[in-house]
């Protein structure tokens, strides 16, 4: 009988510690969990940032400066909406401290892996703090908003802000730093979207028609005054059919429209086949260059940037178009 007490007082005893460290585990924070309270202190090291497309890889390392290191994912010539993450990229998120993507599902097939991420890490869609009456909603995207706001640069400032918002929130003793970088990057972002307006302003009106491969340029449209036409929607998941082939043939004709554009992210043939099909009516229409899309350029290069890819794109469609 005395054995038996001691034995179930024991047993109480190793229940009870039991359940003291489980409750200890509960309250520590989870690995890699930093922009929540109690979370790993980051200031005495770099944040280690990955980002989906060029574009927000540019803003995470114009903000983050020498406080971050930035991995992008997609690199030249890569189609986010098609991209599908490989088992190197997952483990690449899962090393992240913190994961900015695009949203809007401009990123669609990786809607999955955001989702599980974003209960160990900040996983930050940089579109999520821009006003919903000021995004696009294309009649043919199904009641869904067009995912590609960097073409409008009064749009993109929100992009910036979020993220020097959530990196401060991550460091707080670089706060101060972040927005230092933020307000520099905001007054690059208006010297920018002057530099479109007085551009496109050198472009005759009924001359402002822009026709690409894909419905990527909504945006820079509606800001800047330009018409703009494309041969697949705002999403290259849904490909273009010999109606929508022949319908854009019939208004190039129709408006002798003299420059058609493709993009690096988007095969060129079906812009080519457009231009063929023109050229088979009598009318004349030339390739008036590649523009940067969903992708930017090579590292290293002006287009490697956000601004010097908004930069091109811009000189390329006035050079044609007027």
């Amino acid at each position: 009988m005395l054995n038996l007490i001691s034995n179930t007082r024991l047993a109480r005893v190793l229940y009870l510690l039991l359940g003291c460290a489980i409750l200890a585990a509960c309250g520590q924070p989870v690995a890699g969990q930093g922009g929540t309270e109690g979370g790993p202190d980051l200031s005495g090291r770099k944040i280690n940032v990955v980002a989906t497309i060029g574009m927000i890889a540019d803003l995470a390392t114009n903000i983050g400066g020498e406080r971050v290191t930035v991995t992008g994912l997609m690199g030249p010539g890569i189609d986010p909406h098609l991209y599908k993450a490989t088992a190197g990229d997952v483990q690449t998120l899962e090393r992240a401290d913190i994961i900015l993507y695009g949203g809007l599902e401009l990123e669609g097939r990786m809607t999955d892996i955001f989702v599980k991420l974003a209960a160990t890490r900040p996983t930050v869609a940089v579109t999520d703090d821009i006003p919903r009456d000021r995004l696009r909603e294309p009649p043919e995207f199904a009641g869904k908003y067009d995912p590609h706001v960097w073409f409008d640069v009064t749009l993109w400032k929100f992009a910036a802000k979020r993220v020097a918002d959530e990196l401060a929130q991550m460091d707080p003793t670089s706060a101060d730093l972040y927005q230092e970088n933020l307000a520099a990057y905001d007054a690059e972002l208006d010297g920018l979207h002057e530099y479109i307006q007085a551009q496109v302003a050198t472009i005759p009106e009924p001359q402002r028609v822009l026709i690409t491969a894909h419905d990527a340029f909504g945006y820079f449209g509606e800001q800047y005054g330009v018409e703009v036409h494309a041969l697949q929607g705002t999403s290259t998941a849904a490909e273009a059919g010999a109606a929508d082939v022949q319908a854009l043939v019939d208004f190039v004709v129709e408006r002798d429209i003299k420059a058609l554009f493709i993009e690096s992210s988007v095969p060129r043939g079906t812009i080519e086949a457009v231009q063929a099909a023109v050229e088979a009516r009598g009318n004349q229409v030339t390739i008036g260059g590649e523009l940067f899309s969903d992708a930017m350029g090579q590292a290293g290069t002006p287009e490697g940037t956000y601004q010097g890819m908004v930069r091109h794109n811009v000189d390329s469609i006035v050079t044609a178009l007027k």
